[in-house]
């Protein structure tokens, strides 16, 4: 890695029963930096440094939160991580960065699939180190934009989850996939869904998302590359 990457994370339990835990994310490096607030496996928030604030993601239908001097908190925690990542780069440049591949890559709907009714798919990364992942779109072979990433999550194994979700509307016969790229990856690893009918001697039966899972992977002497589609679980 060209720059050096900081992450520093802390566990908090609420009491001493463990009925919840809070966890704080701090990470920097030369150019951009992270902090992120969660409990009980979920995202609270994550500080913005574009923007110059902090963002809390939930869905409208969770009582809103805010955190007072959250956003200035998070701007003294980049200064002493940059600090602490001066330091620890000195002393462990000799190491070898530990790279770890995504373990799992799934792609699904987030409602009921219906034709012409806007949905969301959801690209969901897990296992990875370190973060984070790259997560490109793709409609029918072209390229789509207007996809979301959360911030990399912390799994308990000490690797990362990151989420990507695109707005879209089925429509009968489209094929998207979801490409992700990784510092352990040599090629993307791509997750596609097409756009079917159910059963298309019964009107009465609605469309469905079938998932398969593509790896695209270069072959030493071989002059033509093989694009392998497996149709997999259904996603609906």
């Amino acid at each position: 890695m060209k720059e050096l990457l900081l992450f520093l994370s802390c566990v908090l339990c609420v009491s001493a029963d463990a009925q919840h835990s809070d966890i704080t994310i701090i990470g920097c490096s030369n150019s951009d930096g992270e902090y992120m607030l969660g409990m009980d496996g979920e995202e609270i928030g994550y500080a913005d440094f574009n923007k110059q604030e902090f963002i809390y993601p939930q869905p409208p239908f969770v009582d809103p939160m805010t955190i007072p001097g959250v956003y200035a908190q998070a701007v003294g925690e980049q200064q002493t991580c940059r600090e602490n990542m001066k330091r620890f780069g000195k002393g462990m440049k000799d190491y070898p960065p530990e790279h770890d591949a995504p373990s799992a890559v799934m792609i699904y709907t987030r409602d009921e699939v219906e034709f012409g009714e806007k949905n969301t798919l959801i690209c969901h990364v897990t296992g990875f180190y370190p973060a984070p992942v790259n997560v490109s779109w793709t409609k029918n072979g072209q390229k789509f934009t207007g996809s979301s990433i959360n911030v990399p999550y912390p799994n308990k194994d000490g690797t990362f989850t990151q989420i990507s979700r695109l707005q879209f509307t089925p429509q009968l016969g489209d094929i998207y996939s979801c490409a992700v790229q990784h510092l352990a990856l040599t090629q993307p690893l791509t997750k596609i869904c097409e756009v079917e009918a159910s059963a298309q001697s019964d009107p009465g039966v609605g469309p469905a998302v079938f998932c398969g899972v593509g790896l695209t992977v270069g072959l030493v002497g071989v002059a033509v590359g093989t694009f392998f589609l497996i149709k997999g679980n259904e996603c609906s």
